[in-house]
This record gives C-alpha cells, structure tokens and sequence, in this order.
C-alpha cells in the first residue's frame, strides 16, 4: 500500500473510534455551584468567618483612624501611619491567606463531591450550569446530598 492509503486508513479509524465514544457517552452534568454553597454547611461557616475576618479588618482601621486624629504634632503622625501600614499589611496578607485557604477547602470539597456523582451518573463530565443552553442532567442537588452524606 502506499503512503496516502495508509493514511486514509488511519484517518478513518481515528473517525470510527472518536464515533464510538460519542456513541457511549452517558452524558454531561451540570452545577449550580453557588446554589451548593448555599446549600453546604461548611461552605457558609466558611463564607461567615472570612466576613469576619474582613469585619476586624476594618474594624482596626476605623480605630486607627481615631488614634491618628489624637496626634499632635507631623513626626508622630508619619511615624504612626508609618507603624500602621506594616501592621496592616500584616494583617491583610493574613486575612487573604486565610481567605484563599478557606475557598479552596469549599472548593475541594465541592469538587470531590461532583467527582463521586460523575462515577455514580456515569457522566462525562460535569460543567458550571451556564454553560448549558440545552440538554445536559442538573446534578446540583445530587452534589449537595453527597456533601451532608446522604
């Protein structure tokens, strides 16, 4: 055989074979994920204390704010916001750490949930519900039963 049938072979298998999988495809799943936030214990422990985190964020600058009122003299005022900034990018940097930590435990957890709903569905894959215009399975109330245990 030469070269272009070989080829045409191959191409014509890859087709059939990518034909077949399409053909065994149980489906697509989709989420709500700001509805299982809502739905999820953890994710709404999660959400309360990185507000009050940002609560106490603000709260130490508001008391900041009074003490520099109190000052008297332009020395004292620079050495104060001077001391102030370091302190409250200290402060910040660790609110956002926290932040970014508490995300993605909700994350993970969410995303652990809809991998053992995408083994159980036999599903494809599972995308964000806005990406759906038509078709598809809405999994968001299967994730939240997986993540209360049920």
């Amino acid at each position: 055989m030469n070269k272009i049938t070989i080829m045409a072979l191959m191409i014509l298998a890859l087709v059939l074979a990518s034909m077949n999988n399409i053909a065994q495809a149980d489906g697509i799943g989709y989420i709500n994920y700001k509805k299982i936030q809502e739905n999820y214990e953890f994710a709404k422990t999660a959400a309360k204390e990185v507000d009050a985190k940002a609560l106490e964020l603000q709260q130490y600058l508001v008391d900041k704010e009074k003490e520099f009122k109190a000052l008297d003299t332009p020395v004292k005022k620079k050495n104060f916001e001077d001391k102030t900034a370091k302190e409250f990018k200290i402060k910040q940097d660790a609110y956002l750490k926290m932040k970014t930590e508490k995300e993605d435990a909700v994350y993970n957890k969410i995303q652990n949930a809809a991998k053992q709903v995408l083994i159980e569905q036999k599903l494809d894959a599972i995308v964000d519900f806005r990406i759906i215009f038509v078709g598809g399975f809405d999994i968001t109330d299967l994730v939240i039963s997986k993540l209360r245990g049920k």
